[in-house]
């Protein structure tokens, strides 16, 4: 957590033009290579995920909202392209990429997802360092 904002993490795009306030502790970040998420960022994507009440975002019509499948949309600052938040359609949740957190954050990546179309140029840590997991997606 940071520092002297006990329960306060905040972040930003890269041009800050979409700024965001989560309160309370938010999920470990996982670790997602599928290829929407390797497609969408250029690599792999970290996330960690808070409950929609719990995030407050600062300037939102600077964001860009895709829906990715069926089931979810990633949001994306229309300036600078970053992409900052991930969600089911139908969730109360929100998943933030951890890389957009600004400061140390505590946290720690504890699941990989989707590890069998990870790209072939980077390894993955050994199983008994992170847990992995496939779970069918929606294409």
């Amino acid at each position: 957590m940071l520092k002297g904002e006990e329960g306060i993490m905040r972040g930003s795009c890269l041009c800050g033009r979409v700024k965001y306030l989560i309160q309370g502790e938010p999920r470990q970040v996982v670790g997602c290579h599928c290829t929407q998420c390797r497609k969408a960022s250029g690599h792999y994507v970290a996330a960690t995920q808070t409950h929609n009440d719990q995030l407050q975002v600062e300037r939102q019509s600077n964001i860009t909202w895709f829906q990715s499948s069926t089931t979810a949309r990633r949001g994306f600052c229309k300036n600078c392209g970053s992409q900052l938040f991930w969600a089911r359609l139908d969730s109360a949740h929100t998943s933030v990429m951890a890389g957009t957190i600004d400061g140390d954050t505590g946290l720690r990546m504890d699941r990989q997802l989707y590890p069998e179309t990870k790209g072939d140029y980077y390894a993955l840590p050994d199983i008994e360092t992170v847990e992995q997991f496939s779970l069918k997606m929606d294409q």
